[in-house]
């Protein structure tokens, strides 16, 4: 089952680049994934949008009994910069309603999948979303990035130090604002600022093990 859900999260995350790379212009933020399925959201008493990147996508395969249990709309895109996400939002998030939205951004632009990018630049995008959804009334849950050492698809890149210094930004932004932040970070870092392999064989993506320590932190944060 390990070996499964590291393929299926590395061929899914191919597939979504090949996509993004072949086809920039028509729909570069990949808005037609969840346009059908948003038009049948039913309203859901603390109805709470998960909005992410392929840890969030990958969440609700790999746990379906925790999104049957609660009322959770997975929105998560493999391989999605907090700019797709930022176009987007409005479509994946406001329109549907939610009483929250829980935010889990930045680990691809760090792997510069769209492009060099600042932390300044990325953390701008998260605060975009942010400011979004409380002009609509959406309470925020910010989330840390996970622990990363390495790409496996971009070798060229080490994000752990990257990875630390937005996560220090997000919180300190949550703190200064009000907003709650969710620590996955502290919980599931290793020895050497990496993803520990009990929680995801290719140090980037949870397995089974890593989105259980994922769900009590953030049941934690939700008004389950």
């Amino acid at each position: 089952m390990k070996i499964y859900n590291s393929l299926f999260a590395f061929f899914l995350l191919i597939s979504n680049l090949i996509i993004a790379q072949t086809n920039p212009i028509e729909d570069w933020a990949n808005l037609k994934k969840y346009e059908a399925e948003n038009k049948t959201v039913k309203p859901m008493k603390n109805a709470t949008v998960l909005m992410g990147d392929s840890i969030t996508e990958f969440w609700k395969p790999t746990s379906p009994d925790f999104f049957k249990k609660y009322p959770l709309l997975d929105r998560g895109i493999s391989g999605q910069t907090t700019s797709q996400m930022l176009l987007r939002f409005e479509q994946d998030v406001i329109q549907l309603k939610p009483s929250t939205v829980v935010i889990l951004a930045g680990i691809n632009d760090i792997a510069e999948n769209t492009g060099p990018i600042t932390l300044e630049e990325i953390f701008a995008n998260i605060k975009n979303m942010v400011e979004k959804a409380k002009e609509n009334k959406i309470k925020v849950v910010l989330c840390s990035v996970l622990p990363a050492n390495n790409f496996y698809w971009n070798t060229k890149i080490l994000p752990a130090d990257k990875v630390i210094m937005l996560n220090k930004m997000i919180n300190e932004y949550a703190i200064k604002n009000k907003i709650t932040y969710v620590d996955y970070y502290s919980k599931m870092v290793d020895d050497k600022k990496g993803l520990q392999k009990i929680y995801g064989e290719d140090g980037v993506h949870p397995n089974a093990e890593g989105y259980k320590i994922m769900e009590t932190l953030l049941l934690k944060a939700l008004p389950f």
